[in-house]
């Protein structure tokens, strides 16, 4: 008998010990998608607003920049988070509210600079085609958010399953009172 043949039975590759992992509880292949599209549009919102020379206000155009920055780096440091085995070593465990919570207020946030970019800017092309990436990654936000709570649900909400309490003392509700007496007589008298 070969060595092959004794190993080949017993050793097989681990596919979760793979550090790219999509589709996963925290992430489908659809929203991945759309978490990647969203960078990809947020990269390019930032970089047509870095292009633009002058500006008439440059309030609108520096609040669209911060936001079109952080939404590109945010959303690609939590695309990596959930598509790596990291998620695990950072020590949060709620990753569905916080991704719920994230892109909710990125999509907010970009919506409000688009709006703000759209409605005070020198008019210039390069302005007009940043403030349009920028809606386009606002509404994919939006999506992303539609797509979340279709798919997983509303991360808030109790749906009656109990949540681990992690050591601390259980709800009165949850367990019912005991019934039997803890410290009988030997002899049966009470």
């Amino acid at each position: 008998m070969a060595t092959g043949e004794v190993y080949s039975l017993t050793t097989t590759p681990n596919p979760k010990s793979s550090w790219f992992i999509v589709p996963s509880e925290n992430l489908s292949k659809l929203r991945f998608a759309i978490k990647v599209t969203e960078v990809l549009l947020s990269f390019v919102a930032f970089v047509l607003e870095e292009a633009v020379h002058s500006c008439v206000s440059c309030t609108a155009l520096y609040f669209f920049e911060f936001v079109s920055c952080t939404a590109f780096l945010f959303t690609l440091l939590l695309l990596v988070l959930l598509t790596t085995t990291l998620h695990t070593r950072v020590g949060i465990t709620c990753w569905p509210k916080l991704d719920f919570l994230y892109t909710g207020g990125i999509a907010l946030l970009f919506l409000i600079a688009s709006i703000v970019f759209a409605s005070d800017n020198g008019g210039t092309s390069l302005e007009s085609i940043a403030t349009a990436f920028g809606f386009f990654a606002s509404i994919l936000f939006f999506v992303d958010l539609g797509v979340f709570v279709m798919t997983g649900g509303f991360p808030f909400r109790k749906d009656g399953k109990q949540e681990a309490t992690n050591g601390g003392p259980v709800a009165a509700a949850a367990a019912p009172p005991e019934m039997e007496k803890l410290n009988v007589p030997v002899n049966g008298a009470e």
